[in-house]
């Protein structure tokens, strides 16, 4: 059974990032535009899951399936669209999560709303500081429920995600001015 802890920032989640991104550059190639660290522990600061989300910008998104066999090499097991059209999504370490890769085709609005929220987090400490509390209740009240976890962070979330791609935009136009 997989249990829901939430940690204090570790400092070496960005290099665990750096590590994963490395393997991910040489399965995907010229097919990968980009990549990202997204989620909580790309957030200095933030009480996260020990769980590096790492979000590949690829430039078709149906070329992805034909990698599925390196990502099994490296210990990855694919999970097709896992609920959002248009993501191919990739998990390592089984109930011991250790990586969550989410790809998405170049110029689909799930990018901007990871960014968005990985960024205004950054930028926001009182947002950082209240959805690392809530996480962090949450893991303790429903320790062995990873459903009722998510679901009682969910009002939070979107909450941050609005306020986070308002923000986002204007600061993609303030600093395009």
């Amino acid at each position: 059974m997989r249990r829901v802890e939430v940690f204090l920032y570790d400092e070496r989640w960005p290099l665990k990032f750096e590590k994963e991104k490395k393997k991910l550059w040489s399965i995907f190639q010229s097919e990968v535009i980009e990549i990202y660290h997204i989620g909580s522990t790309s957030v200095p600061g933030q009480k996260a899951k020990p769980v590096i989300d790492v979000m590949p910008i690829v430039k078709d998104i149906e070329q992805v399936d034909q990698y599925n066999q390196q990502m099994r090499m490296i210990n990855y097991e694919a999970r097709g669209e896992y609920g959002i059209p248009g993501r191919r999504f990739f998990q390592k370490g089984g109930d011991q999560r250790t990586h969550h890769v989410h790809v998405f085709e170049q110029g689909d609005e799930n990018v901007k709303r990871h960014l968005a929220f990985r960024d205004y987090l950054r930028s926001h400490p009182e947002a950082r500081k209240e959805y690392g509390n809530v996480k962090q209740r949450l893991a303790i009240q429903f320790p062995f429920d990873m459903d009722a976890y998510i679901e009682g962070k969910s009002d939070l979330v979107s909450e941050v995600e609005r306020k986070a791609l308002e923000w986002y935009v204007y600061q993609s136009n303030y600093d395009h001015k």
